[in-house]
């Protein structure tokens, strides 16, 4: 579309006009402390010929998708955590072994190859803690998320039941 073209012909996909709306937005409430209310949506909705059931259902998709996010996240900093533990423990065992070959040859000799043979599988933690594509990522996280949901299951059962028991 060229400049010197009448306002009625334009048009626009869906596409971009979520993409324009979304700057007008973003350019309008510069202050990331600005917030809309729920009647504020629904008024833009309104303008913009949504249906409040439509704007439900995009608001639910939205929670959805957050909770997702925040799924993602935990696991991303419970894979942190445990490489941090595992990176602790070969540091500690190795400089254990490192400074018993030291006091008992005066240099450092035979701990060099238990170093280089324990770094091996730390590299291969390192890859799989800070790749976050991928299949083998989405089945660690499916994994972790049915360990996740099962742990929280078996805890609410146990704190209804505790709670049976007190009454």
């Amino acid at each position: 579309m060229t400049a010197f073209e009448p306002q009625s012909i334009r048009s626009y996909s869906q596409e971009d006009v979520q993409q324009i709306l979304h700057l007008a937005i973003a350019r309008q409430a510069n202050d990331k402390d600005t917030e809309f209310s729920y009647e504020q949506i629904l008024e833009i909705a309104a303008e913009l010929e949504i249906s409040p059931e439509s704007l439900k259902l995009a608001e639910r998709d939205w929670e959805v998708q957050q909770g997702q996010v925040q799924q993602r996240t935990a696991f991303d900093a419970y894979r942190k955590r445990r490489f941090q533990k595992r990176l602790g423990n070969y540091t500690i065992f190795n400089g254990f072994l490192i400074l018993v070959d030291l006091i008992n040859g005066g240099g450092i000799s035979w701990s060099l190859y238990i170093l280089a043979f324990c770094g091996l599988p730390v590299g291969f933690d390192v890859w799989n803690t800070f790749q976050i594509k991928g299949e083998e990522y989405e089945m660690a996280f499916q994994k972790w998320s049915r360990r996740h949901q099962i742990r929280k299951t078996i805890s609410t059962v146990l704190n209804r039941w505790f709670k049976a028991l007190q009454t």
